[in-house]
């Protein structure tokens, strides 16, 4: 029945969404910021209203350490597609994420992840990962937040709940030509939700916990080098911690 409830609900909101859209675009070339600032919580809505369908039992922790006043650069582990969902409805300002190419071509819910400043990476095209980076860079010079998980595809270890893939270097320069802060966010029980019972949803317990802001300069020149190694430490730990306090 859940499963049902959220497809219906997808399908309805985009559907509906459409002369909405086209609303927003309108307001788009008279007001930009007012736009985008409704395009977000009309998403931001719809991602609530599929977590209660889902039955999903929500913690959050530390949402203290997320700057309201800057943007910044969101990093987590990745084991569901869930994690967007939750993570997203909770960004207190405009934020887009870097999301694999083949959502791109999903209609209607490609229009409303490009309205939100959603970039589409192709794996196996450096030459466009770089262009994404690049754009990346330049949304977060203007204001608006990335989110990205750094594995880079989503981890189907089912076994081991705190394991991590190798974290990639290249979506850091983000935060390393920006100087923003890097805000790291560890996810538990997503899988739960949905890929570990695939194809039905069920309801989960989930804790979504945010550390401390990570600013590139505060560390050790070593391990700016290696930043990305450095932050999948810095999840791992928080994962752990997690984990073990159950």
């Amino acid at each position: 029945m859940r499963t049902i409830l959220v497809i219906l609900f997808v399908l309805l909101y985009l559907i509906l969404g459409l002369p909405v859209l086209g609303v927003e675009w309108i307001i788009s070339k008279f007001n930009r910021p007012a736009a985008d600032i409704s395009q977000l919580r009309m998403v931001q809505w719809a991602f609530r209203v599929v977590c209660f369908l889902s039955g999903v039992k929500l913690t959050v922790k530390g949402e203290e350490n997320v700057p309201k006043d800057q943007a910044v650069m969101y990093i987590g582990n990745h084991r569901s597609f869930f994690d967007i969902i939750i993570t997203y409805a909770r960004c207190p300002r405009l934020t887009g994420y870097i999301a694999k190419n083949g959502i791109n071509k999903v209609p209607i819910l490609n229009l409303w992840m490009k309205r939100l400043y959603c970039l589409f990476l192709d794996r196996k095209d450096l030459k466009q990962g770089l262009k994404v980076i690049l754009t990346a860079i330049d949304q977060v010079r203007n204001g608006i937040s990335m989110c990205v998980f750094p594995e880079g595809t989503r981890n189907r270890d089912t076994d081991q709940t705190s394991s991590l893939l190798p974290f990639h270097e290249g979506s850091f320069k983000i935060a390393q030509k920006t100087g923003c802060p890097i805000v790291p966010m560890a996810l538990t029980g997503t899988a739960d939700i949905f890929e570990n019972h695939f194809p039905w949803i069920r309801k989960a317990n989930v804790t979504l916990t945010y550390g401390k802001p990570i600013l590139i300069s505060d560390l050790p020149k070593e391990e700016q080098k290696k930043i990305g190694s450095h932050c999948q430490k810095v999840i791992q730990e928080m994962l752990e911690e997690e984990l073990g306090s159950r």
